[in-house]
């Protein structure tokens, strides 16, 4: 009945497809194996894509030739590129979408790549022979083999969902959780452990007064994720969301159903995200704020669906209702769905290899929150380079690893695997060092070199990387050059309140003052304006960046430079660490744990000090 397949992906959400469409485009033949069709890359929480370095990964996904940029674009009710008032390296870029939309276009992407199969069944158990992954059982009783599989299981290894006092099994509402895959890896000597989720409820919009809230529009200029030129949506089409607020009453209305929280009274064993709290956790924690800001998101464009986001809460169903009907706009609400809690199994990551190979078990790929990590972004991230690693190790290539000076997907996967999590993992801008490097403007300057080398990022794509980088350079050498008249520039001074110039002045030297934007230097550089007045908006931004950060940048290059000595000291899997004398021993423990593969993640395992990692360095000299 089946064929042999290249790649078995089990689930189809972020993770799941993004690793069938890389190790499909790849040239792999694979086969996506998902419980339920009609909710392949379903949004199971916010219907929005992007946000906090979210945004970010988006980009270098887009970049590797990744299709989550795409279905975005495609998909999106709004845009907002948010933290711009801070500098570019914070600048992140986030869509509302219509969630259903959201879901067909990735369909549809994927039903339009070769080489991905489709079956509707729940992988499980693996079938394993001698230490190495060759297929998978499913519920209905099928073997099917492949020489790769990619377990990307979300929220639905034995999932539990918690509505107040009620317990559901699922992996989502109303939908089956999955069973068995857990219980087989602890067997065969994998360690799992459980984490926790939330979602709101939602809302019938029709019952709804938007009069008492905020309006948040989508921006006047709509870049989106994708480097491809992707048909968007025009400004004026976005659709608003808005914003409210919880009180005082909300708060004491939420207080009366702790008791039987699930949280509250030990039913929930898994930690939750420390960043993503619900309302009660919000409440509780922030016991001397007298409200939290809630933002009313539309679900599409042809629903009425809402999403109170901000309002993710496990508690009894009618402690919820009558605590939103609290909130101002929403005296007359009508809930659709209530918000639950989900339990489920997660396998702590510092099991796998930086391909996201598992330790244990050979040509098996762990990704997305099956790794302890929370969000649609993080787990499609993980999702790409699991599919493409799939991919290179049944070919006997070179994996692709990226660097935490290369992406944020470098820092994510080496920040899970050198220390591994106990609580759902969420990616900010602060947890990359190298930030400035690592801009959403630039990740297709970054990254597509790399994936057009291993044969995934298409020509199109390096075509228009290269033409960019041309164009950028032109630009920066002509702004080098050019020499601004006073009588020219000083009446675009007066509009932005900065001190005029006396003399002439090289354009490059006027463009570092901090309000001074290139773009609108133009109209009043006849010189510019004459030299690249035409050029695409985000190709003089980037030029602008360079320019202006350039001291930034290089000190930061430099300090990769420094960093990267110890990228290149290889330990190899061989390596004995019992024969090391003198470390300590919680650095013996975590170093044969975790089987570091350079001395510059050896000193990134928590609980590891710079001591150990200097003797570890020493007797490797030897």
């Amino acid at each position: 009945m089946f064929l042999n397949y290249d790649v078995i992906v089990a689930g189809g959400g972020h993770a799941g497809c993004e690793a069938a469409a890389a190790a499909a485009n790849l040239g792999s033949k694979v086969l996506l194996i998902t419980m339920n069709m009609q909710t392949i890359a379903q949004m199971s929480c916010n219907p929005a894509m992007g946000g906090i370095a979210k945004g970010q990964i988006l980009r270098e996904i887009d970049a590797l030739g990744g299709y989550s940029g795409i279905v975005s674009d495609k998909s999106m009710i709004q845009f907002r590129m948010l933290n711009r008032s801070k500098g570019p390296a914070m600048w992140s870029p986030r869509t509302q979408n219509d969630r259903m939309l959201f879901s067909s276009t990735w369909r549809e992407m994927l039903e339009n790549t070769p080489n991905v199969d489709f079956y509707q069944d729940m992988v499980k158990s693996l079938i394993i022979k001698n230490n190495t992954v060759i297929g998978v059982l499913t519920g209905m009783g099928h073997e099917i083999y492949a020489s790769s599989v990619v377990i990307t299981s979300g929220t639905f290894l034995n999932g539990i969902i918690h509505i107040g006092e009620k317990q559901l099994g699922g992996g989502r509402i109303a939908e089956n959780a999955a069973t068995g895959i857990t219980e087989q890896l602890v067997e065969v000597g994998f360690i799992s452990d459980r984490l926790k989720t939330g979602t709101p409820p939602r809302v019938d919009g029709r019952s709804l007064d938007y009069s008492k809230m905020e309006v948040q529009k989508g921006d006047e200029e709509i870049s989106g994720f994708s480097f491809l030129n992707i048909e968007k949506i025009k400004p004026e089409q976005q659709r608003g969301c808005h914003i409210t607020y919880t009180n005082t009453e909300v708060h004491e209305i939420l207080k009366t159903g702790f008791d039987r929280s699930p949280m509250y009274q030990g039913r929930i064993e898994g930690v939750g995200p420390r960043y993503c709290p619900s309302i009660e956790d919000k409440i509780n924690r922030f016991a001397d704020r007298d409200r939290h800001q809630l933002f009313v998101e539309p679900e599409g464009w042809n629903t009425v669906e809402i999403y109170v986001n901000g309002f993710s809460t496990s508690l009894p169903e009618e402690v919820q209702i009558k605590a939103l009907k609290m909130v101002p706009g929403f005296e007359n609400c009508k809930i659709f769905r209530p918000g639950y809690a989900i339990e489920y199994d997660y396998f702590p990551p510092t099991q796998l290899k930086h391909s996201l190979e598992t330790k244990i078990i050979d040509n098996l790929f762990f990704a997305g929150q099956i790794n302890g990590t929370t969000g649609y972004e993080e787990a499609a991230c993980q999702g790409i380079i699991a599919g493409i690693n799939a991919h290179q190790k049944i070919r006997n290539l070179e994996p692709l690893i990226l660097k935490r000076s290369e992406a944020y997907i470098g820092v994510l996967i080496d920040d899970l695997i050198s220390k591994g999590t106990n609580e759902p993992y969420r990616m900010f801008t602060s947890r990359a060092e190298f930030r400035t490097l690592l801009r959403q403007d630039n990740a297709d300057l970054r990254l597509t070199k790399l994936s057009y080398k291993i044969g995934l990022a298409s020509q199109e794509r390096m075509d228009r990387v290269l033409y960019k980088r041309n164009k950028i350079n032109n630009i920066i050498s002509t702004i080098n050059q050019t020499v601004i008249n006073p009588f020219e520039i000083n009446p675009y001074f007066e509009t932005i309140n900065s001190t005029p110039i006396t003399e002439k002045q090289k354009a490059s030297k006027l463009v570092l003052r901090p309000s001074v934007s290139l773009d609108e230097m133009l109209q009043y550089s006849n010189e510019l304006n004459k030299e690249f007045g035409e050029e695409d908006h985000e190709i003089i931004e980037q030029a602008e960046i360079q320019v202006k950060y350039e001291r930034y940048i290089e000190k930061e290059k430099e300090l990769v430079e420094r960093m990267s000595q110890m990228e290149e000291l290889i330990i190899p899997d061989t390596f004995d660490y019992d024969k090391v004398a003198a470390i300590s021993n919680e650095a013996l423990q975590k170093f044969k744990k975790i089987r570091p593969r350079t001395l510059g993640q050896a000193s990134r395992i928590s609980g590891v000090n710079p001591s150990d990692v200097q003797i570890l360095m020493v007797y490797m000299g030897r």
